[in-house]
């Protein structure tokens, strides 16, 4: 009985990893696997330092008000001076043809931040500017190598199974969050030194498999040069002339600056609202955002197999209309139960927002321009990252 068992489950397994081999040009099983693994360990950054420890660790230091305020303005700093070089890194990238050595700097830089203010020395309020430095370096970097890791989708799938391989990479990197915010929970760490520290390892540790399987095509043999780096800044203005000549890629940029913006406050507030005015303690915010987390993995999945079946495009659209509703639900009544239910919805559609858009991105980009204009894609995204919290730093209830 148990040998039949298990030739059953050796079968599925077989037909996963058929499955998962289907998906890329390479015909390689681990390809999808170490590209989503990447999405694993960068939301766990984004969960544990962005989301939960960071404004906390200000707050614990400055007082509700002006921690929020600082943190707000050092969010906007590394999140602003990325946006206004994205373009050219991008561009940069698009002269190689190659986007791994971009992204494994970046990655570098965004683990060492971290980990730097997991070094600071517990509860000094003397070493809280150096930790806003770290942070908004560690930030940046994080921001920045969001720029390649999207533009090697089309090196991951194939055109049909975009959406598909999409959702797969949000949904696991939800599950990323699950395990950061359950090791959270364990060891009661909050926004200490340790929760920095295992962020930093945890992210280090599932990067990795991006740099070992995903291989690129051999590119130009291009070497960076920080001349070429000022000569792309200073085709900035041509980049945005080539998107005006692409049919809606401006629209849609400047769609995508208004609809994150929602997205990137909710972001970076919901830790600091959800004790501050819903009147939580860390420990239960930390359960909740658990909870929703795991109806975003769900939601990730499906809103994948969508984008194929309907486009892209139809599927944004209805991932805004779920926001509208969630963002309405929220801030119709401070309660906690209001608070969940929108919760819920806000979560689904933020997995969704990031598995449908960058696919229409793609589907809107020339292939020798896809670096430049997902340059300009994070721009868009990044400029509303910055106006959204600073729009709430000193408005929002809870300060």
């Amino acid at each position: 009985m148990a040998t039949a068992a298990g030739a059953v489950d050796a079968k599925r397994g077989l037909r996963l990893i058929e499955r998962l081999a289907g998906l890329t040009p390479s015909g390689r099983a681990g390809v999808p696997v170490a590209w989503a693994l990447y999405d694993f360990a960068n939301t766990i950054y984004s969960y544990a330092v962005v989301s939960l420890a960071m404004g906390l660790w200000v707050v614990d230091r400055l007082g509700p008000a002006d921690g929020q305020f600082w943190f707000g303005i050092a969010n906007a700093a590394s999140v602003g001076l990325n946006a206004l070089v994205s373009p050219v890194l991008g561009a940069m990238s698009d002269r190689g043809g190659r986007r791994m050595p971009y992204l494994l700097f970046f990655t570098g830089l965004t683990i060492a931040g971290t980990a730097a203010i997991g070094l600071l020395p517990e509860g000094a309020s003397g070493f809280t500017v150096l930790g806003l430095i770290l942070f908004t370096v560690a930030n940046f970097s994080y921001q920045a190598a969001l720029i390649y890791y999207d533009a090697t989708l089309p090196v991951v799938s194939k055109p049909k199974t975009r959406g598909r391989v999409s959702g797969i990479g949000v949904a696991v990197g939800y599950l990323g969050t699950i395990v950061i915010a359950l090791l959270i929970l364990i060891t009661d760490s909050g926004a200490t030194s340790l929760t920095f520290l295992m962020a930093a390892v945890l992210f280090a540790l599932f990067a990795l498999p991006i740099f070992l399987f995903v291989r690129e095509p051999a590119g130009t043999g291009y070497r960076f040069k920080v001349g070429d780096a000022l000569a792309s800044w200073r085709q900035l203005s041509t980049t945005v002339d080539d998107a005006r000549q692409v049919p809606g890629l401006l629209r849609f940029l400047v769609a995508r600056f208004f609809y994150t913006d929602p997205v990137n406050t909710v972001i970076v507030i919901m830790s600091v609202f959800a004790t501050q005015a819903i009147g939580m303690t860390t420990a239960a915010t930390n359960m909740l955002l658990l909870g929703l987390t795991v109806a975003a993995v769900l939601a990730s999945f499906g809103w994948g197999v969508v984008v194929e079946r309907i486009g892209p495009k139809r599927t944004l659209m209805w991932v805004l209309v779920s926001w509208c509703v969630g963002l309405i639900i929220a801030g119709a009544v401070l309660e906690f139960e209001t608070f969940v239910i929108a919760g819920i919805l806000l979560g689904s559609g933020l997995g969704g927002v990031w598995t449908s858009d960058r696919v229409f991105m793609l589907r809107l980009s020339p292939p020798d321009k896809i670096g430049e204009f997902f340059g300009l894609y994070g721009l868009a995204g990044k400029f509303s990252a910055v106006t959204g919290p600073c729009s709430t730093a000193r408005s929002c209830p809870c300060c």
